[in-house]
C-alpha cells in the first residue's frame, strides 16, 4: 500500500495549498493521537519547530488536534530537529513532532515525527496515520482532553547533549569559527555550542524574521560562508540548513567540503583511534571516489535510497555506526539516533584538534569524481519514466560512460523536481552528458 500523504521526511508542502493548511494539520494530529493512544492510555508528545512565519499557526493547529485526542502537549519553541528527537527520548515522550520544511525557502513547511527512541517511523506506522485519518474523528469528551505545557529549557538541554559529543580533554579555544545558521532553528544553539567549547564564533544567518529562513545563507547556499570565512579570517565555517539536521563545512582557504567527505573523514578519525569500523553507509548519489577509498581501507560500503531514514535503515540492518548524505546528513549512531548537523561538525574538528590537521590534509588521500546535478522541474502529472527519449538518450550516455562514470535520475520526495546526475573522471563530461539528459525529460 502506497502512502498518500508522507514523503520521504514526513509531509511537506506550500503553506496554504493541501496538504499543508490548519485544518488537515488538525486532522492529522488527531489521527496521529488515536493511533498513539493503541498502545498509551495518557500519551504526551512534544512538538518543536524551525522559525517560518507559518510555524505559529501550524503548532496551534497540532495542539488542538491532539489534545482533542486526549494527548498532552509539551511545547519546545525553535528547536533544531535533532535537538527534538533528543528531547523525545530523555523527557521519555510518546512522540516528536517537528514543524519545519528543512532546506526549502519560507512559503514551505511541513510535520515530521519521531518515535520515543527518538528515530524516524517506520513505513507501518505512516500507513496506520493515514488509515486513521480516512475515519471520522473521535473528539474525547471535556474530562479526556489533552493539557498543554511550555519546556522553558528546551535549549540549553540541548546545547549540553551537543556539547557532551565533544572530548572532555579537547578544546576548540584558538579558533575562529563563522556559524551559519540559516536564520533557522539553530539561530541561538548553535553559535552557544561552538562558544561554550571555547571557539571565538562570528554569526551570520542568525537573525530570523520569520520569512528569511534559508534566503542565501545555510548549507544550501554556502557562498554566504566561504565569504564570511574569507573575510573573517577564519579557521572554519559551519553552515547548518533550517532545521540544522545537515551542515557544509568550510577551511581558511574557503574550500567547501561536503556531506561525503565528512564520512570519510568521520571513519577515517575512529580508525586511526584504533576503533574497528566495519562499515559504512551512504546512498546512491554518494561520490564514487569515496567508496573506492573506504575500500582500500577495509571498510565495507553499502548504497541506500536517497534520504536519511534509508540510510539509517541500512545502518541498522547492518548493525554498523556512521552513514551519510552527500548533502550533508550524517549519523553517528553511538552519538545520536538521527543525523545532526552540529553534532557531525563537533566530530570533523574533533579530529582537527586532536590531530593537529586541518580539514585539506585529513581528507589528503581521497579526491572527489566530479558530479553535475541539475534539477528539472517537473510539469503536473509529467511521467518522466515513460519518456522514450530519455531512455534512449540514458542507454547512449551510458554507453559512452562505460566503467568510468555513472547516471543517476530520481524525482525528488519534497519537491516536484527530477534530479539529474551524472558522475565521471572526467567533469566536463559530466557536465555535457547531464544537460543531454536535461534536455530529454525537458522536450516532453
Amino acid at each position: 500500500m502506497s502512502r498518500q500523504y508522507f514523503g520521504t521526511d514526513g509531509i511537506r508542502g506550500t503553506v496554504g495549498q493541501s496538504p499543508i493548511t490548519p485544518d488537515f494539520v488538525l486532522r492529522l494530529a488527531h489521527a496521529v493521537g488515536r493511533v498513539l493512544k493503541q498502545t498509551e492510555a495518557r500519551p504526551t508528545v512534544l512538538i518543536g519547530k524551525d522559525t517560518r512565519i507559518s510555524g505559529y499557526m501550524l503548532e496551534s493547529a497540532l495542539e488542538s488536534g491532539f489534545n482533542s485526542a486526549g494527548v498532552d502537549v509539551v511545547l519546545l519553541g525553535p528547536l533544531p530537529t535533532p535537538g527534538v528527537a533528543y528531547l523525545t527520548r530523555t523527557q521519555r515522550a510518546s512522540l516528536g513532532v517537528v514543524i519545519s520544511a528543512s532546506h526549502n525557502a519560507f512559503a514551505d513547511n511541513g510535520i515530521k515525527f519521531f518515535s520515543a527512541q527518538g528515530t524516524k517511523l517506520p513505513d507501518d506506522w505512516e500507513l496506520a496515520v493515514e488509515a486513521a485519518m480516512a475515519q471520522a474523528p473521535v473528539w474525547v469528551d471535556s474530562a479526556s482532553l489533552g493539557k498543554t505545557r511550555r519546556l522553558d529549557d528546551a535549549a540549553g538541554r540541548y546545547i549540553e547533549f551537543c556539547k557532551s559529543t565533544f572530548s572532555n580533554d579537547l578544546t576548540l579555544k584558538g579558533l575562529k569559527i563563522v556559524i551559519d545558521a540559516a536564520h533557522g532553528a539553530a539561530y541561538q544553539v548553535a553559535p552557544e555550542v561552538f562558544h561554550e567549547l571555547g571557539a571565538d564564533t562570528v554569526r551570520i544567518g542568525c537573525s530570523p524574521d520569520g520569512l528569511n529562513i534559508n534566503h542565501e545563507v545555510g548549507a544550501t547556499h554556502p557562498a554566504a560562508l566561504i565569504e564570511a570565512v574569507r573575510q573573517h579570517g577564519a579557521d572554519y565555517g559551519v553552515a547548518l540548513d533550517g532545521d540544522a539536521d545537515r551542515l557544509q563545512l568550510v577551511d581558511a582557504q574557503g574550500r567547501l567540503f561536503n556531506g561525503d567527505e565528512v564520512l570519510y573523514l568521520m571513519v577515517c578519525e575512529r580508525l586511526g583511534r584504533g576503533e574497528v569500523v566495519p562499515g559504512a553507509v551512504g546512498t546512491l548519489m554518494t561520490n564514487l571516489a569515496v567508496e573506492v577509498a573506504l575500500k582500500a581501507r577495509g571498510v565495507q560500503f553499502v548504497r541506500a535510497k536517497v534520504g536519511d531514514r534509508y540510510v539509517l535503515e541500512a545502518l541498522e540492518k547492518n548493525g554498523w555506526l556512521l552513514g551519510g548524505e552527500s548533502s550533508g546528513h550524517l549519523l553517528a549512531l553511538d552519538k545520536h539516533t538521527t543525523g545532526d548537523g552540529l553534532i557531525s561538525a563537533l566530530q570533523v574538528l574533533q579530529a582537527c584538534v586532536r590531530s593537529g590537521k586541518t580539514l585539506a590534509e585529513l581528507l589528503a588521500d581521497v579526491t572527489l569524481f566530479p558530479q553535475t546535478l541539475i534539477n528539472v522541474r517537473l510539469r503536473p502529472g509529467q511521467d518522466w519514466q515513460s519518456n522514450a527519449r530519455l531512455q534512449t538518450v540514458r542507454q547512449a550516455v551510458e554507453a559512452e560512460l562505460g566503467q568510468t562514470g555513472r547516471i543517476l535520475i530520481r524525482a525528488s520526495g519534497t519537491e516536484p523536481l527530477l534530479r539529474v546526475m551524472v558522475e565521471a573522471r572526467d567533469g566536463a563530461q559530466a557536465q555535457t552528458c547531464a544537460e543531454r539528459l536535461v534536455a530529454a525529460v525537458q522536450a516532453v
